[in-house]
C-alpha cells in the first residue's frame, strides 16, 4: 500500500475532539484518495516551521517509516516566516530553501517521491502582519531547481478566498460565534486554522494540484474523482459569481 506522509504545521495537523471544529488539511485529505491502495500518515504539528521540524527530529522519524512508493507531501511557510522568533524563523532566501532541499533529498533517500506545496494563505493576508509572499516563491523556486514536484497552494488559495469574500472567513477559518463549541466557549477570531469546510476545501485544491500533475501523482486520487471535479467547479464558479453580487 502506497503511503502519504505529511509534514507541515496546524493548517496541515491531525486535530482530535478537543479542539474541534479545528481541522488541518491533511485530516481531510484522505477522503480524495483511492480506498485501500493509499494510506495518509500525518506528521504535521501545530507552530512547526521547516527549522523546528527537522530540529526536533520530527523527519528522521518519517524516515523510518517511509519506504519506496510512497510520497512526502511537504507544506510549511505560516512559522518560517517569524522573523521575532528564532527558533523557527527561516529566512525565505537561505536557510529555507535549504531546508525544503532537506525534506527532498530525505524522501528520494527513502525511494520516495517528495512534493513541495506552498502555504496557505491566510484570510486577512493583506491587512495581516505576515504574508506568504516570499516564502512561497522560495518553495516554486526550489521545486524547479530540484526537479520537484509543486502544487501551489498559495495562488489557487488566495484566488478561492479573494471570490468568496467574507463567507470564506465564516466558513473556511476559525471564527466562531460564543456559547456553540465547548472548546471555545467566547467564540474565536482566527484567519489562520480552519474549519471542517475549509480543510475540505483546501484539501481539495491539492487534489486538483494531483490531477493536474497527472501521472503518478494522479494515481494517488480515488475512483470518481474527475466527476467530482467537473461537479466542483461548477460549484466554484457559482459560488465566485454570488460572492461577487454580494460585494457590488
Amino acid at each position: 500500500m502506497t503511503t502519504i506522509f505529511w509534514a507541515g504545521d496546524s493548517t496541515v495537523k491531525q486535530n482530535s475532539i478537543a479542539t474541534y471544529p479545528q481541522t488541518g488539511i491533511g485530516q481531510a485529505f484522505h477522503r480524495y484518495v483511492r480506498n485501500m491502495q493509499v494510506q495518509i500518515q500525518n506528521h504535521a504539528e501545530n507552530g512547526r516551521s521547516t527549522k523546528s521540524f527537522l530540529e526536533e527530529g520530527r523527519l528522521a522519524v518519517i524516515c523510518e517509516r517511509m519506504t519506496a512508493g510512497d510520497f512526502l507531501f511537504i507544506q510549511f511557510g505560516h512559522n518560517d516566516e517569524k522573523a521575532e522568533d528564532a527558533a523557527r524563523y527561516a529566512d525565505a532566501e537561505v536557510a529555507y530553501p535549504a531546508n525544503l532541499e532537506r525534506f527532498v533529498e530525505a524522501a528520494r533517500s527513502c525511494g520516495a517521491t517528495p512534493v513541495i506545496i506552498t502555504p496557505l494563505t491566510r484570510w486577512n493576508r493583506h491587512a495581516g502582519k505576515y504574508r506568504h509572499d516570499d516564502w512561497a516563491q522560495s518553495c516554486r523556486r526550489t521545486a524547479q531547481r530540484l526537479n520537484v514536484a509543486l502544487i501551489d497552494l498559495t495562488r489557487m488559495s488566495e484566488a478561492l478566498v479573494d471570490s468568496l469574500g467574507d463567507r470564506a472567513r465564516t466558513d473556511f477559518y476559525m471564527n466562531l460565534p460564543a456559547g456553540v463549541y465547548p472548546g471555545y466557549p467566547n467564540g474565536l477570531q482566527d484567519g489562520t486554522h480552519l474549519q471542517p469546510l475549509g480543510a475540505m476545501t483546501f484539501a481539495g485544491l491539492v487534489a486538483r494540484g494531483l490531477y493536474e500533475l497527472g501521472g503518478v501523482y494522479r494515481d494517488l486520487l480515488c475512483e470518481g474523482y474527475e466527476q467530482w471535479l467537473s461537479r466542483d467547479e461548477a460549484l466554484v464558479r457559482r459560488n465566485q459569481q454570488e460572492g461577487a453580487d454580494e460585494r457590488l
